[in-house]
């Protein structure tokens, strides 16, 4: 599973029902654009540090941006961005998802609901 940004900040954030999303997940992922996300909120060194050694723990894999993914993001900007407002960011996160064939849990489905062919498992804090 790919986990959006929001989802773990309510992890890193101690939520019950975050931890057990994670925990009960054995193939943890998420898009480098999600990581990138959750690194820009940190207030400082120590924190940051916190984030990556959770995510060692944790075994989360960091999915790289790809052609492909960046190819499907843009179709997705083109096709939902004025209709809907999908931002880059979680176009790139969902072409992530829909390119490795992953489910994307998140707590924003309306962000990606729109997309046809997205698996997304929504998380409630």
């Amino acid at each position: 599973m790919i986990f959006d940004s929001d989802v773990l900040i309510w992890f890193f954030r101690g939520n019950k029902e975050a931890a057990r999303a994670v925990e009960e997940d054995g193939g943890r992922a998420l898009s480098v654009v999600s990581y990138m996300e959750v690194m820009r909120g940190v207030l400082n060194k120590r924190e940051a540090k916190t984030i990556r050694d959770l995510l060692g723990r944790f075994a989360f894999e960091i999915l790289p941006l790809s052609e492909p993914i960046g190819a499907r993001a843009a179709l997705y900007v083109e096709e939902f961005a004025l209709k809907t407002g999908l931002s880059v960011a979680d176009a790139l996160i969902a072409a992530t998802a829909a390119e490795r064939g992953e489910v994307l849990s998140t707590a924003n489905s309306k962000h990606f609901k729109m997309i046809p062919g997205l698996t997304i498992s929504v998380f409630r804090p």
